[in-house]
């Protein structure tokens, strides 16, 4: 335990550096705005593009997998929604509320921190992960808000989930990645230098991005956030590993990097919906804020658990 701890640590530490930059006002609010930016559109995009680009579908693709981890969000995600209903907030608070019960920075903090402690060979699982949260998750959050305003499904909506992830730069470095990968198109050795070079820029990037953005969130209504922050820290990991161990035939090491990415704290990407269609960002921040801080120790136990099954 202790040993993974310490191999944590420095990613944790790059976040609280990005913290205490962005609390003592060394690093503005629009500065920390410009290098996500940043990291989300170059670094990251070249990093997830390297990956992909290296993986045939069948590496990263896999049903049992899929249902694995979709049956472990799933329980987490009722459940969390059914708590919400019994406190009597509305659909959309709901929505929010269990979104942040199940998707995790795997993005800004996941495909980083976990090939560099699990080995380049987990980056299949964890562009996996991440494409289901994206595309699974980030539609039904939408589709949730909207026809519980609306009252009912439009052709809108799905025009703007469409748009929306043909517009997010993960999914679409993701995708051209594997298409490239799947027609064995050569890339030029000087292309590879260059993602390599700006894709290594994604993990410091990424990491004080986390930490300064955190500078600017508050921890208001502790207790539901307490409760958002148990749900996506303890449960979704542990169902998620039920899922992959117990009942669907995950390959061991594929379900020790699943269930390690289950076990990263509330993503960034909740708040920013949360904020633009207007449903308890507060809420979200402070769910972020306190399972960022307390992650530092159940990712390590977690990756500690799952360590024997790589």
């Amino acid at each position: 335990m202790i040993e993974i701890f310490l191999k944590t640590l420095p990613f944790f530490a790059l976040i609280g550096l990005g913290f205490q930059s962005g609390r003592t006002g060394f690093f503005s609010g629009e500065a920390t705005a410009y290098l996500t930016k940043f990291v989300f559109y170059f670094a990251l995009s070249a990093m997830l593009f390297r990956f992909s680009a290296n993986l045939s579908l069948s590496e990263i693709f896999d049903w049992w997998f899929v249902a694995a981890y979709l049956l472990g969000c799933t329980v987490v995600y009722l459940l969390a929604t059914f708590v919400a209903f019994l406190r009597g907030v509305s659909v959309a608070e709901a929505a929010v509320e269990a979104q942040c019960a199940v998707i995790g920075n795997t993005g800004f903090l996941g495909v980083p921190m976990l090939v560099v402690l699990m080995g380049p060979e987990a980056a299949g699982p964890v562009l996996m992960v991440l494409a289901i949260d994206l595309i699974v998750f980030s539609s039904l959050i939408t589709i949730l808000i909207t026809g519980s305003r609306d009252g009912q499904m439009s052709i809108g909506v799905l025009r703007t989930i469409g748009g929306g992830l043909l517009r997010n730069p993960m999914i679409v470095s993701i995708g051209l990645g594997l298409l490239v990968s799947g027609l064995a198109l050569p890339i030029p050795d000087v292309v590879n230098e260059f993602l390599a070079l700006l894709g290594n820029a994604a993990t410091p990037g990424a990491l004080f991005a986390i930490g300064a953005s955190l500078a600017g969130k508050s921890a208001e209504r502790l207790s539901v956030a307490g409760w958002l922050s148990f749900c996506k820290l303890v449960l979704h990991p542990a169902a998620v590993a039920v899922a992959a161990l117990l009942i669907f035939p995950v390959p061991l090491f594929d379900a020790a990097v699943m269930i390690s990415a289950a076990s990263l704290p509330v993503a960034g990407n909740v708040y920013m919906l949360a904020q633009h269609y207007g449903v308890a960002p507060q809420r979200v921040s402070a769910a972020i804020l306190i399972s960022t801080a307390v992650s530092i120790l159940t990712v390590s136990l977690v990756i500690a658990w799952v360590t024997p099954l790589l």
